[in-house]
């Protein structure tokens, strides 16, 4: 049985290089082949680097990597090969099988690439004092089935919990958090000085991780050869106790599969519906996924987006020009982004066309539209801001204004969403038809739409003047007053989101036949 599945996992493989896409697996290859070498030759010059920075490198990178082997199989929805219920019709043994599938797990690319780079690892850490090749061989044994059974609880995870056939709408939701969370900890631990020694903040954070499951078995060998007889002992445990966990789990998992009738999928997950199958199945879920649509497609809106990041960026170079600091020019383009995102939707309704009237006629109530319409601009906002704070933060080396900066941004951002849902529906302007050139704007018979642009911009500052107060407080005098900045930013946005979705809503629902009509004829 051994041998079929082996022979099994070999003909899949080969079958993936000689499938539909050829090309693309042979650059997939060759690629995995490039950063495995480059990944070998820098672990294997950590040999002549000083003890802590061979260890603060190879912890917190086995760390990345067991949980990148852990969740790439939820984000990524690719098919598991090897899935326990493909074997199901032929009678196997539920108690063999775990044994089996984990043994054939090893024979994948990504697995060659992890059992080699830890076998460059070995070599690197016996050629420490006190360290002896058996306890390391045995110590990267250890963490490369450790991974590998975090990858197939990944992928079983997926295939029970998650749909089977995963939407580019669904993966573009997981990638989200990652882009919002892990960038700003990658540039956070790239900025630090190291001088030649590793900075406390990092060091602390290996100590903690070489107690997790993550990267215990590595830490246990520089434990070793430091001569940390206690912290080996506690991390080896943790190795051991870990690597249990997860083949006790992996087994479950397994005898869940074979004993369990598969999920039943419903037909939209089927058809293609993109983003009107990943959205709630309400008004609201409805107008988002159509603004989804428009917003990816028109270009009109994709003008829009781009320009926002540009802009904001632009404004760094007149004002260094003028004098002021790099450190104080550098903390304008995140603000004025926030404050241009939040901007963006004051005019949505004209860009809709004839689209208005499916909100109309099916009836759809005011607070669903306003704030279906700003889903869009909320996910491409995030993400940017995100890596716009921690690239600027890193630039200036001030991480104390982490929590202000975020207060501020939220407050311009969401109190622009706020003003946009009123003046939306309240003073819209004609703009460019769709599928003509973004850049080109309709004569307009009166000015008052300029008033909706010029007073959702307005409001949005008036609204976030404490926070720009408090922000500006915590710039000059200190952290005294960083919470207050950003708790006043969160609040004060959330708080004029609510507000002006209710009230845009409220005018939405008296005023939508002359909405249907200036779409129209504009």
């Amino acid at each position: 049985m051994v041998a079929h599945v082996l022979r099994l996992r070999l003909a899949l493989l080969a079958g993936a290089v000689r499938g539909e896409r050829p090309v693309r697996a042979v650059l997939a290859l060759v690629a995995t082949v490039a950063v495995t070498a480059a990944i070998c030759i820098a672990v294997l010059g950590l040999g002549s680097a000083p003890l802590p920075t061979a260890r603060t490198v190879i912890v917190l990178s086995s760390a990345a990597a067991f949980v990148a082997f852990l969740l790439g199989p939820m984000f990524t929805g690719v098919p598991d090969q090897l899935d326990p219920r493909r074997f199901g019709p032929f009678g196997v043994d539920e108690k063999r099988m775990p044994w089996i599938l984990a043994l054939a797990s090893l024979v994948s690319v990504p697995s060659t690439a992890l059992i080699v780079v830890h076998a460059f690892f070995i070599i690197t850490v016996i050629s420490f004092d006190g360290v002896a090749w058996p306890l390391a061989v045995l110590a990267g044994a250890v963490s490369v089935i450790s991974t590998t059974l975090a990858a197939r609880i990944g992928m079983a995870v997926s295939a029970i919990a998650l749909p089977e056939r995963r939407s580019r709408e669904l993966t573009v939701l997981f990638t989200i958090p990652i882009i919002v969370i892990a960038f700003p900890v990658a540039a956070y631990f790239a900025s630090m000085r190291w001088d030649g020694h590793v900075p406390h903040a990092v060091a602390s954070a290996t100590s903690v991780v070489g107690f997790t499951p993550l990267a215990a078995p590595q830490a246990l060998l520089f434990h070793i050869a430091a001569g940390e007889v206690g912290a080996a002992w506690a991390s080896g445990l943790i190795g051991l106790a870990t690597l249990a966990g997860l083949l006790a789990l992996w087994i479950y998992l397994v005898r869940r599969m074979l004993t369990t009738i598969e999920r039943p999928y419903t037909v939209r997950e089927r058809t293609g519906l993109g983003w009107f199958s990943v959205l709630p199945t309400n008004a609201f879920g409805a107008v988002a996924a159509r603004s989804l649509v428009y917003w990816l497609r028109d270009r009109r809106y994709i003008v829009n987006v781009l320009i926002v990041p540009i802009a904001g960026v632009l404004t760094v170079l007149p004002l260094m020009v003028a004098g002021v600091p790099p450190w104080a020019a550098a903390l304008i383009p995140v603000p004025l982004m926030a404050l241009f995102f939040g901007w963006l939707p004051h005019n949505d309704v004209a860009y809709d066309s004839t689209a208005l009237w499916i909100h109309v006629a099916s009836g759809v109530r005011g607070v669903p539209d306003r704030l279906g319409r700003l889903v869009p601009v909320l996910l491409v906002a995030v993400p940017v801001l995100a890596v716009a704070i921690s690239v600027t933060l890193a630039f200036i080396g001030e991480w104390r204004l982490l929590l202000p900066m975020i207060g501020l941004a939220a407050a311009l951002l969401l109190t622009g969403f706020g003003m946009s849902s009123i003046s939306s529906v309240v003073a819209p302007y004609a703009v460019s038809r769709p599928g003509d050139s973004p850049f080109q704007q309709p004569q307009r018979s009166s000015s008052h739409g300029s008033f909706g642009a010029a007073g959702t911009f307005l409001g949005a500052l008036v609204a976030s003047a404490p926070t720009i107060w408090l922000f500006v407080l915590t710039v000059v005098d200190g952290d005294g007053h960083a919470l207050s900045a950003f708790w006043s930013g969160t609040l004060t946005g959330v708080v004029v989101l609510v507000v002006g979705a209710g009230i845009g809503g409220s005018i939405f629902e008296r005023r939508g036949a002359r909405l249907m009509e200036f779409v129209e004829t504009t």
